[in-house]
């Protein structure tokens, strides 16, 4: 069986990076693993491996262009496009193109064919190997509003031919994240124990419980003294599959660039047994 695994949090900061890349150390050891990093607007997994890139490629979406001469203004285009991405006036026709879906309606529906399409780059994706396992990230170009298509790209790699896929996502519980959790096996939520954390893990297990998958809690820099955490869990029977302790250390590895599973036979052992407890849940 080919498992795909998502690795999510409620904001930003809270661990996602820690664990899909030590996550995905450990378990190269014994499977075929392949690590996207879906965080496209800050992708940083790659930071703690050698990477071979391989590939590299621009992932486009196609932009209408009207052609002055011959439109007549009739305003179709501009009724008929469900994202406000045209707007015509009595002197020509206005395109937002960070508003462009690149659904095509316009061209299609234009009745004396004024509207041409011109792809335009959202971003990039790159694909290659570290010395442990198979990696691709998602690049999105600053200022475009949304990388839900370079994700939906990025996935495009997922193949049975590997064990286990991990997928790291975007931080928050909107559109990108959603297209992650499209088709994943499992899902792994971290947070951390501040009010903050909760809060916005509470909005996390929402959207997977909408979308009916099976999913788990990490909390990273877990401090027993915020109960109100752990009583969360116990009270909604959530699985907790691992707590990694606040802990300078840690911070000064990861700061560092170092993956912690290498730095303690405990760590490396307590993402051994997350893997088992993701699998338990599963059966």
């Amino acid at each position: 069986m080919s498992l795909k695994i998502a690795i999510l949090s409620g904001k930003g900061g809270t661990g996602k990076t820690t664990v899909s890349t030590n996550l995905a150390k450990v378990l190269s050891k014994n499977m075929k693993v392949l690590l996207l990093d879906a965080d496209v607007e800050e992708p940083n997994d790659h930071l703690f491996y050698n990477v071979t890139f391989e590939e590299e490629k621009s992932v486009d979406v196609l932009i209408p262009k009207v052609n002055k001469e011959t439109c007549i203004l009739c305003g179709l285009c501009a009724r008929e496009c469900q994202f406000g991405a045209i707007n015509v006036f009595e002197k020509g026709v206005l395109v937002f193109q960070n508003l462009c879906h690149g659904c095509g309606v316009c061209s299609k529906i234009c009745p004396v064919r004024a509207i041409d399409e011109e792809p335009k780059s959202l971003g990039k994706l790159k694909f290659g190997k570290t010395d442990f396992f198979d990696f691709g990230m998602g690049l999105l170009n600053i200022g475009e509003p949304s990388g839900v298509r370079i994700i939906r790209e990025l996935k495009k790699y997922i193949s049975d031919d590997y064990d286990v896929t991990i997928i790291d996502a975007p931080p928050g519980t909107s559109c990108p994240v959603v297209e992650v959790l499209q088709k994943v096996d499992f899902a792994v939520l971290v947070t951390e124990s501040s009010p903050f954390g909760l809060h916005d893990l509470k909005l996390a297990v929402s959207l997977v419980k909408e979308m009916e998958i099976p999913y788990g809690v990490v909390i990273n820099r877990y401090d027993p003294a915020f109960a109100e955490l752990t009583e969360y869990l116990g009270e909604e029977k959530i699985p907790l599959l691992m707590k990694i302790d606040f802990d300078k250390e840690i911070a000064k590895w990861y700061s560092e660039g170092k993956l912690i599973v290498d730095q303690s036979e405990e760590l490396h052992r307590n993402f051994e047994l997350l893997y088992e407890n993701i699998t338990e849940v599963l059966v």
